[in-house]
């Protein structure tokens, strides 16, 4: 009988125990999207390597053209910001939509041509694997420097298309992390490490856009690599199967130090 009692008490608990979980997300999952702009004159920046500078005696894959600064990069049509993130700190994992629980795609790419890394930022989720490969002609490097996983430092063979498989990463990164090639010094890349899907960069127009997000009220991490954080708290209510639009986001062009040796 008391068995019996026991049975019948633990499946009450667990029915009320489903009821109440979040991972059944009442409230529903809905989609974000806005444009980070720059708000002021827009500055024109110089090459950060010219094919010319025979001072750096550069390889001629690197030489092919000039190097863009990448670390600023504005839309001079509709300023709108490129290679902006924008992310949720932190969510219950049971909270993740179950179409977003596990990345789609198992690895991510990290290439490098021209002396240029492919894409200057990227996303990495912690059950994600970094691939990195080379498109050029001479040897690189590839360098991290994460606050809470451990560093790698490796050498990259010249037009290594099968690329070297990083370990996953442990834990996330508070911060989006940068990675360099130490011998040639001005490639540089920024990757946000995370541990759920809520997290975007923006595109060449300023845009991101994030989906499928639980319902609810939220507070946005937006991050540039010039600035750090653009805003520490960009609020932003979801609600179920709509699309919340902040439209232009303004980011103040007196954050972005640009020194007058970068300008044309």
């Amino acid at each position: 009988m008391l068995s019996h009692f026991r049975l019948t008490a633990a499946l009450l608990v667990a029915v009320f125990a489903g009821l109440t979980s979040p991972a059944i997300a009442a409230d529903g999952y809905g989609d974000l999207t806005g444009r980070i702009v720059f708000d002021g004159d827009v500055p024109k920046l110089l090459p950060k390597v010219k094919k010319d500078n025979t001072a750096l005696k550069l390889p001629a894959c690197c030489a092919i053209k000039d190097t863009a600064n990448d670390s600023l990069v504005i839309n001079p049509k509709n300023k709108g910001v490129q290679h902006v993130f924008v992310y949720l700190k932190k969510v219950s994992k049971s909270a993740i939509h179950p179409a977003l629980k596990k990345s789609k795609d198992p690895e991510v790419v990290f290439d490098q041509k021209e002396c240029v890394f492919k894409p200057h930022t990227l996303i990495v989720r912690t059950d994600q694997q970094v691939v990195v490969k080379s498109g050029d002609d001479v040897p690189h490097n590839t360098h991290t420097y994460p606050v809470l996983n451990q560093g790698e430092n490796f050498i990259v063979a010249p037009n290594d298309r099968m690329g070297i498989k990083m370990p996953k990463f442990v834990s996330k990164e508070p911060l989006p992390m940068q990675v360099k090639c130490d011998i040639h010094a001005w490639m540089a890349a920024y990757w946000l490490v995370i541990d759920h899907p809520y997290a975007a960069i923006t595109d060449a127009d300023g845009r991101f856009t994030i989906e499928k997000l639980p319902a609810g009220d939220y507070e946005f991490v937006v991050w540039q690599e010039r600035v750090g954080y653009l805003n520490k708290a960009l609020k932003a209510t979801i609600k179920d199967k709509a699309k919340t639009d902040l439209g232009d986001v303004k980011a103040p062009a007196d954050k972005f130090e640009v020194k007058a040796d970068e300008k044309e």
